[in-house]
């Protein structure tokens, strides 16, 4: 061909999503109703009801272009999470704030350290950007973060860590991250992935040290899309030093978030009601979950967070058996986990269906 793309297009990955209930239904002939999906770590309650109702509202207004800076919902999230409004800045889904932290800290000649079984976006973002990935080995499935922290080097400028950790489900301890903030150099961002913190029931708050200025080298990323059940309107948003969301506010697309996402995600933080019910929900369903694989003999690993990490054998197999009977789960052979699968929780029903599926199948 021709046209020359550039020299990091050519070794670098697609991201694979979850499959969806659709495609599925077409390709095994399934009506599309009986089909359940317990593979992207969705909200099984679906959104806010007062966050349908406003979205609904705005609809007859789309005619006319956002609010490209997010006012009302950044002074709501600042107000709510307790900093400054200088202190967050919007992206189109957390995998856009990791797009923004590549273009501002990322290239040739850029170290960036990762754990193994990472969130595939950030050793993507890296390639992208044709920074090199440091991939430090993991420690029981989670992030050895004293190694990670041996792994720095003056070359390294960036360092993620989820916690909890997708698609592991492992949660570093309080101590751990106190530890890993007060142990990474400041020439270093530590990108902090808290898509799941809201599942939690006694989380390590990092928030004020941002809010008083003690870490400037920290960003915070958290969604709508999990606990807000808000994950198609592609809704993230980072927490850092008003310098690192300025430098990132000149990346950052105009009216990146449409409309509809932030009057969803207005109305979604209003409604404690849902909030608590999701998450009383997840308690229930990894309870359900962890118990029955202890009943069956099954390895998995604790999870912290809205899916399970099971051992099943050939992942790939299971999967497979799995989706012909209408459950969508995720394999994990695409993060070098071939004998797992990740099972996100479901409604008590859908728990119950893809355990009974996976005891069939398993015999």
């Amino acid at each position: 061909m021709p046209l020359q793309f550039n020299p990091q297009i050519a070794n670098l990955p697609v991201y694979q999503a979850g499959r969806p209930i659709e495609e599925v239904a077409r390709e095994l002939g399934l009506p599309a109703a009986s089909i359940i999906k317990l593979a992207s770590n969705e909200n099984p309650l679906g959104p806010s009801p007062k966050a349908l109702a406003a979205m609904e509202h705005v609809l007859k207004n789309l005619h006319l272009y956002p609010d490209g800076n997010a006012f009302y919902l950044k002074q709501k999230l600042a107000g709510k999470i307790g900093v400054e409004t200088a202190n967050i800045i919007f992206g189109n889904g957390s995998n856009e704030i990791i797009e923004f932290v590549g273009h501002a800290f990322m290239g040739p000649g850029v170290d960036v350290v990762v754990s193994q079984y990472c969130f595939a976006v950030y050793p993507i973002v890296t390639s992208l950007f044709g920074a090199n990935l440091i991939t430090v080995p993991a420690k029981n499935l989670g992030h050895d973060l004293k190694a990670m922290v041996k792994a720095i080097t003056p070359r390294t400028r960036v360092m993620f860590v989820a916690n909890p950790n997708n698609p592991t489900g492992t949660l570093a301890s309080r101590a751990e991250i106190v530890e890993l903030v007060n142990s990474v150099p400041d020439h270093v961002l530590l990108v902090m992935d808290e898509a799941y913190i809201e599942f939690l029931d006694d989380a390590v708050n990092l928030v004020p040290l941002i809010r008083d200025g003690q870490m400037k080298n920290v960003i915070l990323m958290r969604t709508f899309s999990k606990i807000f059940g808000l994950a198609g309107l592609r809704l993230g948003y980072g927490i850092a030093s008003p310098e690192i969301i300025n430098a990132l506010e000149k990346i950052r697309q105009p009216f990146n978030i449409n409309s509809i996402a932030q009057a969803g995600a207005m109305a979604a933080l209003d409604d404690a009601e849902h909030f608590a019910a999701t998450k009383a929900n997840n308690a229930a369903g990894v309870e359900f979950f962890e118990s029955a694989f202890k009943a069956m003999k099954l390895e998995f690993i604790p999870s912290a967070a809205n899916f399970v990490l099971i051992r099943v054998g050939d992942g790939a197999k299971v999967f497979g058996e799995l989706q012909k009977r209408g459950v969508i789960t995720r394999p994990m052979a695409g993060y070098q986990l071939p004998e797992w699968l990740r099972i996100s929780v479901g409604s008590p029903a859908e728990n119950e269906r893809c355990l009974t599926a996976l005891k069939e199948i398993l015999g």
